[in-house]
């Protein structure tokens, strides 16, 4: 695996394509009527290693967890 920094600043197409179904399954649950599938994805999605490492990667570029506040 390439550099986490260089990943963060450079992410594969693979990640990019990730990202973006998380974005795209996020909004259709939110929408009336959103379904247990874009749940069930997301969960897929944000248990990913690559998606998990880029979080990581990114650390205060991204919101603090309300969990990991405790």
């Amino acid at each position: 695996m390439a550099n986490l920094k260089e990943d963060v600043r450079e992410p594969s197409v693979s990640l990019l394509c990730k990202l973006g179904s998380i974005i795209v399954h996020a909004d259709e649950m939110t929408e009336p009527g959103g379904h247990e599938f874009d749940h069930a994805a997301l969960r897929t999605l944000l248990a990913d290693p690559e998606v998990k490492a880029w979080i990581k990667g990114m650390g205060a570029m991204l919101p603090l967890k309300r969990s990991a506040r405790k």
